[in-house]
Order: structure tokens, then C-alpha cells, then sequence
């Protein structure tokens, strides 16, 4: 990539009495005017969503913004137990989790949609197909397909499909989101199921937003979870309970 030899920023800049935002004045312009969906969108790509884009990255973010005691959960109250003093360390803890299994692999399911919708319609099909056999003959997990609680189907795909759909979504990477999971259950011969994190990737994808940045949208709302995970930790603590459980369920074997 061309590297500018004295780069610059659009974002930001402030001088005594003002501070902008992508040319627009914060106080004048954007606080108590827009919600906090639309300046993600603004402060991301410097011009105000469509209505589609608004309504789809505020479902993905109420959709994936709480998860339980999964284990970015558990590592933010852990770390609290352990730094009480260092709140941010503890959202931080919980955040370096959220990977290709858990919580973050929305951008990776979003670029193996990008590679199927890519082709032609009449051999997208055979594309996922082939993406399947690839993951499976490897013996990886594919980004965004299997559930260890949604055995029958993650009921928060269905809803990110229709929400996205109704909001004028043309449906071609939620359409080659279904084709890839029809192949990895004939490639595997297993019933691995549409997880959330694909359908995120899907409906960024049908929003305009580039697979290199689906990922942050988890952690922007998994951010606000953890928060909340902490405040609760706070009113009812878990955290030595959580310890004592790992203590007696993994007992020390001489070597």
C-alpha cells in the first residue's frame, strides 16, 4: 500500500473553543442530534448511514452485544477479582477473547461470503461447496457455522435475516450465508448450524460495511456487555466463586 510521506488524519481536530468531527462541529452539530449508531457510522466512513445501514448495525449490536458467562465473561471478572482498581483492564481482558471461536469471527465468515458472492450467480453454489470441502478436509473450524448451545438452529440468524431483509436488503451475501451452510452438512455430514456470527457478517455485508472492520462491531457492543457483566460483579460479586470452581474442577495430578 502507497504511504503517504506526511500522512494525515480526517477524523478529528479541536482548537480552543471548538472541537470537529469529520468537519462537523461535536456540540453544534452531532451531540443530542444523532444517536450513537449513526456517528459509529459517521465517525467510521465520514457520511450520515441509510436507514438499511442504521437499522442493521443496531440489530447486530443488540444481537450480539450479551452472551452469559461465556468466556470473555468470565476472564473480565476474573481479572476484576484480581485489579478491582483497574476497571478498563478487566473490559479489556474480556475483549482480547473474542476470536474466531467466540464473540469476533464475523469478519472472517464475512470475506468466505465475499469469495462466494463473487462468482457468478449459477456457480455460487459449487463455491461454497468447495469452501466446505476445503475446511473440512482441513479439519477446521468454518467461521461463523456450529453451536455448542443452538443445536437446532441459532434463532438469532433467523431474526438478523428478516430484519436485514425488511430494511431493503438485496440478499445476495445472506443468500450465499444459507448456501454455505447447506455445504458444510453435506461436507461434514453433520448438522453444523448457522451461527450469529455469520449472519453478522452477512448483514454488514448487505449494509455496505468491509469484512476488515465486522469485527469491530462485536467488540463495540461486547464492550457494553462486559461493562454490564462488571457492574454486576460489583452488586453480586461471582468472581470467587468462578475461581473456586476452576480450583476444584481441574485437580492437581503428580506428574
Amino acid at each position: 500500500m502507497y504511504k503517504k510521506a506526511n500522512p494525515v488524519t480526517r477524523l478529528c481536530t479541536s482548537d480552543v473553543d471548538n472541537i470537529l468531527i469529520r468537519g462537523r462541529n461535536l456540540c453544534d452539530e452531532l451531540i443530542g442530534k444523532v444517536t450513537f449508531t449513526d456517528f459509529i457510522l459517521f465517525h467510521f466512513f465520514g457520511k450520515d448511514p441509510t436507514p438499511m445501514q442504521r437499522t442493521i448495525v443496531d440489530a447486530v449490536m443488540v444481537c450480539i452485544m450479551e452472551h452469559g458467562m461465556t468466556p470473555s465473561a468470565v476472564a473480565t471478572r476474573i481479572t476484576y477479582l484480581g485489579a478491582p482498581e483497574s476497571l478498563q483492564g478487566a473490559v479489556a481482558a474480556g475483549l482480547l477473547g473474542a476470536g474466531t471461536r467466540f464473540v469476533g469471527a464475523a469478519d472472517e465468515a464475512a470475506k468466505l461470503l465475499t469469495r462466494i458472492t463473487a462468482q457468478p450467480l449459477a456457480a455460487r453454489a459449487a463455491e461454497a461447496a468447495a469452501i466446505a470441502q476445503e475446511y473440512t478436509a482441513a479439519k477446521k473450524f468454518l467461521p461463523g457455522y456450529g453451536h455448542p448451545i443452538h443445536v437446532n438452529g441459532d434463532p438469532r440468524v433467523t431474526r438478523l435475516n428478516a430484519v436485514a431483509r425488511a430494511a431493503g436488503a438485496q440478499g445476495d451475501y445472506l443468500d450465499a450465508m444459507f448456501l454455505l451452510g447447506d455445504a458444510i452438512k453435506v461436507a461434514s455430514g453433520k448438522n453444523i448450524v448457522i451461527n450469529v456470527n455469520a449472519a453478522i457478517g452477512a448483514v454488514l455485508l448487505e449494509a455496505g460495511i468491509p469484512p476488515s472492520i465486522a469485527r469491530g462491531f462485536n467488540l463495540i457492543a461486547r464492550c457494553a456487555g462486559l461493562v454490564g457483566h462488571l457492574l454486576e460483579e460489583q452488586e453480586e460479586p461471582a468472581g470467587y466463586h468462578i475461581w473456586q470452581l476452576a480450583d476444584e474442577g481441574v485437580p492437581y495430578e503428580a506428574p
